[in-house]
């Protein structure tokens, strides 16, 4: 017959690097997390601070992360939402926006070219594709920029179809 082996109890530092070994968190989230398991002799905000120092929990390598992660998905609103969701620091999210905004055209742009065959050809049709491009976090300015680049490009396919 066969001994059960039963683990013993896993100590917050190895749960702890278990979870930055699976992907990279936030502070926050990641004290989160780990709030659930902590006991008497834990000492949870001392684990983070030392876990931050030695380079392991970082905030601005989970806020690069996630922003490579999302940026061709979601709009600069969408992953400030989540980031401050997270608990990184404004001054990263601001960071984080003002490199998203660079590209963020170009991504709404695609985003609507994969989903919509054409541009709105009527005013029910370009609010449906506005309300998708803002649902995905993109801001009012871009959605516009975005539909107004899609007809042109449409009317340029059109002209040379003719000749």
């Amino acid at each position: 017959m066969r001994k059960s082996t039963s683990k013993p109890p896993r100590s917050l530092r190895e749960r702890a690097l278990g979870y930055l070994a699976r992907r990279e968190h936030s502070a926050r989230e990641l004290q989160q997390k780990l709030s659930a398991f902590v006991t008497e002799q834990d000492d949870l905000p001392a684990l983070l601070k030392d876990f931050q120092q030695r380079g392991w929990l970082s905030d601005a390598r989970y806020t690069e992360q996630l922003v490579h992660a999302r940026k061709s998905r979601y709009g600069s609103q969408r992953v400030a939402q989540e980031l401050r969701e997270h608990g990184v620091a404004d001054t990263l999210i601001n960071e984080a926006v003002a490199s998203l905004k660079q590209d963020e055209l170009d991504y709404a742009c695609a985003i609507c070219r994969k989903k919509y065959a054409a541009a709105p050809a009527s005013r029910e049709e370009w609010a449906k594709q506005a309300r998708f491009l803002q649902s995905r976090g993109f801001g009012v300015e871009v959605i516009r920029q975005a539909l107004k680049q899609l007809a042109l490009e449409q009317n340029k396919d059109a002209v040379r179809d003719e000749e």
